[in-house]
């Protein structure tokens, strides 16, 4: 073993930093083992320099980020102190005096990690980001390496424990979505700020690069579509139970039948109750793969928190530091399908559309009529009503969506059409 060890700059101590730390001093011995060297944690880059911070030197924190990247002697630094700037340009920076890069930004890595991939190769170097989707899950490891002979139809996952938790509520207790976020915020599940989780931007960002990889072609935040789940109600759930299904909020990134393109959004969406992810409950994660040759894989576990984050930090850790010994580097950005990313339009699946509609013969002629029109074929529909007013709920069979966005135009013209209650994507069939 080499007894010169390697040093590390950590970028941020937060709650995922402060567990890096921590496991890394309380770990070191086994870290040295696994990696053929001891590693030393060389700086700590923080904010507020005055916080105490149980374990770590005093005399190692700084709050010039840019002067510890700058050093010669960082063999690795670990980001985790997110958002673009300053992260961006400190990534760069180390790059540019010999670093090797471990970071858990996925805001700055679905923006930007074209740029940042082009900057660790021009360097020489590496930039891991495990950490970046699901947390402790392997997940990008397995898609970028484990999978790399084989060819990867579709990612379908709930990637973000904040709104898993806040559904999986709704769903058990029959809680309405104020209630079960006032939950969820108690117990530390959902920032004081939920909007970045219950609006779908965290998940957003995961769904890029997720799509970037698995389809080797560059997929950034803006060409994700979004849709946030702050309109479902107990009442959709109500519905999804009389289907046998239940309310997630999915990252779905696909290739188009014809493997000509691929997709990727983020929208809540019934699934059927037998489909492996409806069990998965309160703040966990879970991420379905579907390849050629592997078939049907699943990834489950905690994807958030201090200590679950940490570990894929410390995995990614010790696999940059073997590469760095080695004098070689792990893969880079695989792009080289360029395939082109379509619009929500072009995206292909069934729908449950709820109507308030006048309680009166001939209804459900008109309904069935424009469906019908504009090419959206009827799977069931189911009609209740009284004292004049009912509801009508359709589901369709699998249809584009810009077919359907035809088709509820065309339903609010309707004299005999309230109102449009609800729409919900059906997935996972």
């Amino acid at each position: 073993m080499r007894t010169r060890p390697l040093k590390v700059a950590l970028l941020g101590c937060g709650v995922v930093g402060s567990e890096v730390a921590r496991i890394m001093t309380t770990h070191a011995d086994d870290l040295a083992a696994r990696i053929g060297a001891p590693v030393e944690l060389a700086g700590v880059a923080v904010r507020r320099p005055s916080k105490v911070r149980e374990g770590i030197d005093p005399a190692l924190i700084t709050t010039d980020a840019t002067a510890l990247v700058k050093r010669g002697d960082i063999d690795v630094v670990v980001e985790v102190i997110g958002g673009i700037e300053p992260a961006r340009t400190l990534i760069t920076t180390a790059f540019e005096h010999g670093a090797s890069v471990v970071s858990a930004n996925k805001a700055l890595l679905a923006q930007d990690g074209a740029a940042l991939h082009a900057a660790a190769e021009a360097n020489g170097r590496d930039l891991y980001y495990e950490a970046a989707v699901a947390g402790a899950i392997p997940l990008i490891r397995p898609l970028r390496e484990s999978l790399a002979g084989d060819k990867v139809n579709r990612v379908l996952g709930i990637v973000n424990g904040t709104t898993n938790f806040i559904l999986d509520k709704m769903d058990s207790t029959g809680a309405g979505y104020q209630e079960a976020l006032d939950e969820a915020t108690a117990l530390g599940y959902a920032e004081a700020d939920p909007t970045a989780d219950v609006e779908g931007f965290d998940a957003a960002a995961k769904a890029a690069i997720l799509a970037g990889i698995a389809f080797h072609t560059r997929v950034r935040l803006d060409d994700v579509y979004r849709e946030g789940m702050t309109e479902v109600t107990a009442a959709d759930f109500a519905s999804a139970r009389e289907m046998g299904c239940t309310i997630k909020l999915l990252a779905i990134c696909e290739r188009a039948g014809d493997g000509a393109s691929v997709t990727a959004r983020v929208h809540p969406a019934m699934i059927p109750l037998s489909h492996p992810l409806a069990s998965v409950r309160g703040a966990y994660n879970a991420v379905f793969v579907e390849s050629d040759a592997s078939g049907q894989l699943m990834f489950y576990g905690p994807g958030a928190g201090g200590s679950p984050t940490a570990s894929a930090v410390l995995g990614d850790l010790v696999a940059v530091c073997r590469n760095r010994l080695s004098g070689a580097t792990g893969p880079g950005e695989s792009a080289y399908a360029a395939l082109p990313v379509s619009g929500m339009g072009e995206v292909v699946t069934r729908y449950h559309i709820s109507l308030d509609v006048a309680d009166k013969p001939g209804v459900l002629a008109q309904v069935a009529t424009v469906f019908a029109e504009h090419g959206v074929s009827i799977d069931t529909v189911r009609q209740q009503g009284k004292d004049g007013e009912a509801s009508l709920v359709v589901v369709t069979h699998r249809a584009s969506d810009a077919a359907l966005v035809g088709t509820v135009e065309a339903l609010r013209k309707l004299d005999t059409v309230r109102g449009v209650a609800s729409i919900m994507r059906v997935e996972g069939e």
